[in-house]
């Protein structure tokens, strides 16, 4: 068997698609979804702290899966402070936005006789649809009008996925549009919002900015992107929450998560629910990405609308090229090449937060500029 594992890792060497982990200090940060800052926030550490004192009698580990011992008063609790900062009439928590998605996808997929979803839509939900017994019909990515003529041809219960924000391109669907096509084919319609909440609607995501709370089905929020913790949750109503804890097999199969992880969301949504959106920097530093990237020639950028940024460089050996002098320039951003993305569309992927500095979005550009130009 390892002469067949060791087969594979030189075939991905070979192919330039070898993955490994590593550890960085001493960059900034332009790649981690930690948009707001949270995961660095000595506040929240100190409010987790006083809540642990506060649940002191609570244990460590929920001790089970959520229908045995896994269940808390502290869990439910959580899930409706969720549920009402979202407008939602329910939340329920998962252990992370990967097992809300199968859960959610795979379950929903052995009653609905297709799945409809965006061409860009995340792995995670890729990896639900293929567990359940659903036909999948993709359609064009953001295009309103794809999803009608995909639609129109369907005959029976349908349900539509989609996300608020592309974690690839940071580009925005047009929830609006492809709201109204799914109410005219009576289509549930299901937004992943891992990359919006704590960004748009003050926090709520762009379901709640757009007011579509009663045109979605479900939302997924996660959080550990801009709330900085870790898990998931779907909002949705009581007989889908019900349907999910009797037929999600990533939720009845895994240990529920932990009660510090639960004090450390309860303490994020805390936070969230006073937070200041009317200035917030990581605003201002995306308009001077976009406007400061016009004075960079012949580079293509991607995004431009929320924090998760990008600039196309064609090949996987030259996209890398220019990560590597970015690093050395002490800038944390990472390749994307493909199989990842489309061949052609190798990017360097850009997130800004809340914490960085306008001097350091400058010297990121001009270290960007320089790097491709070394390359070319």
């Amino acid at each position: 068997m390892d002469g067949l594992v060791a087969a594979k890792l030189a075939q991905r060497k070979e192919q330039g698609t070898f993955r490994s982990l590593k550890t960085v200090e001493g960059q900034v940060d332009f790649t981690s979804n930690d948009y707001l800052g949270f995961a660095r926030s000595q506040e929240l550490k100190r409010r987790i702290s006083e809540a642990e004192k506060q649940f002191s009698e609570t244990g460590v580990g929920s001790t089970g899966s959520r229908l045995l011992t896994g269940n808390s008063k502290l869990a439910e609790e959580v899930e409706r402070q969720i549920a009402d900062f979202h407008h939602a009439e329910t939340a329920l928590i998962f252990n992370s936005g990967y097992d809300a998605n199968v859960g959610l996808y795979s379950s929903l997929g052995r009653i609905a006789k297709y799945i409809v979803y965006d061409e860009l839509i995340h792995a995670s939900v890729h990896d639900g649809m293929r567990l359940s017994r659903a036909e999948l019909k993709p359609f064009e990515h953001n295009d309103a009008e794809s999803l009608r003529s995909v639609l129109s041809e369907l005959d029976g219960a349908t349900m539509v996925a989609v996300e608020s924000v592309y974690s690839m391109d940071g580009d925005l669907a047009p929830l609006e549009e492809l709201a109204d096509v799914c109410k005219e084919f009576d289509s549930a319609l299901i937004v992943d919002e891992a990359h919006a909440v704590g960004l748009f609607g003050e926090g709520r995501g762009r379901v709640s900015e757009l007011g579509l709370e009663h045109e979605v089905y479900a939302r997924l929020v996660t959080f550990s992107k801009a709330l900085g913790c870790h898990g998931a949750t779907v909002l949705c109503n009581d007989n889908l929450r019900q349907f999910l804890i009797n037929h999600a097999r990533s939720l009845i199969f895994s240990t529920f998560t932990s009660n510090h992880s639960l004090l450390a969301v309860k303490c994020v949504y805390d936070m969230l629910s006073v937070n200041d959106y009317s200035n917030l920097n990581i605003s201002h530093l995306i308009t001077l990405f976009n406007q400061s990237m016009k004075d960079v020639s012949s580079v293509q950028q991607i995004g431009g609308e929320s924090p998760i940024l990008g600039v196309i460089v064609p090949g996987n050996a030259e996209v890398r090229a220019v990560a590597a002098a970015m690093q050395n320039d002490g800038f944390d951003v990472r390749p994307i090449v493909s199989p990842t993305v489309p061949k052609g569309t190798e990017r360097i992927r850009i997130c800004l937060h809340e914490f960085n500095t306008e001097a350091e979005v400058k010297g990121l550009i001009a270290s960007l500029q320089n790097a491709i130009g070394n390359v070319k």
